[in-house]
């Protein structure tokens, strides 16, 4: 059974509406370096002037975006007061099904009893693991995804931003026209039942067709215009 190609959703499909996937790589890289939705980012409740995308957008945008993902968990450790814990990002590429990764890491503070210091391990709350070590693990899942795009918040707090819509605008390779193709179509017009008029415009027309698609609406068009064979 041959495979299904999947494609990729349009910026508005991504935030409201079905799934109606697109083609290519540079689709993709523009997509996921689009800024995230303005009311998703949040204010930090802590650092003064600091913006966040929360972890179920972050989660939400990578099921939304990629096949499948998961999260492998690389070590969990102390530094100071802090749990630290370090990630792999696996995510499926919606294009050609690899799967890329990234890596991240994350630290959250273990809460130790009031006036305690931070270093008085005696004197730790006895829920503070159990909260400080899936709270880690959420900042390294957010810190992977970040490397992958803006959409992900990279740029959130940045003074400088490269734009990527650019892309856009690179037609790969073999989707440029050939020589023997422009033949082609030459050939189709002087065949063709159309007046010398109408020919001279379709010359024109054929020379400044640039995509694979305008070739081939035109290869159509022309195709049925041709003398009918009895």
């Amino acid at each position: 059974m041959a495979e299904t190609k999947r494609q990729l959703p349009a910026l508005t499909d991504l935030y409201d509406g079905d799934l109606e996937l697109k083609d290519d790589q540079n689709k993709l890289n523009i997509l996921l370096n689009q800024p995230p939705k303005p009311s998703w980012v949040k204010d930090h409740p802590f650092a003064k002037g600091v913006k966040y995308l929360p972890i179920e957008r972050i989660e939400f945008l990578l099921t939304r975006l990629f096949i499948k993902w998961r999260v492998e968990v690389k070590s969990i450790s102390t530094i100071a007061n802090s749990c630290v814990v370090i990630v792999t990002l696996h995510y499926q590429n919606i294009e050609n099904n690899e799967w890329s990764s990234q890596d991240g890491i994350g630290a959250a503070p273990i809460q130790t009893e009031k006036n305690a210091g931070a270093m008085e391990w005696n004197k730790v709350r006895t829920d503070s693991v159990m909260k400080a070590a899936p709270a880690a693990e959420s900042y390294a899942i957010k810190d992977a995804a970040e490397k992958i795009g803006k959409i992900f918040g990279k740029d959130l707090n940045r003074k400088d931003e490269i734009l990527y819509d650019s892309l856009g605008y690179i037609l790969p390779p073999e989707e440029k026209i050939t020589i023997s193709q422009y033949g082609y179509l030459e050939e189709l017009i002087r065949k063709s039942t159309y007046s010398d008029d109408d020919k001279e415009k379709l010359y024109i027309d054929a020379a400044r067709i640039e995509s694979i698609a305008e070739y081939e609406a035109m290869r159509n068009k022309l195709i049925e215009s041709q003398p009918k064979k009895y």
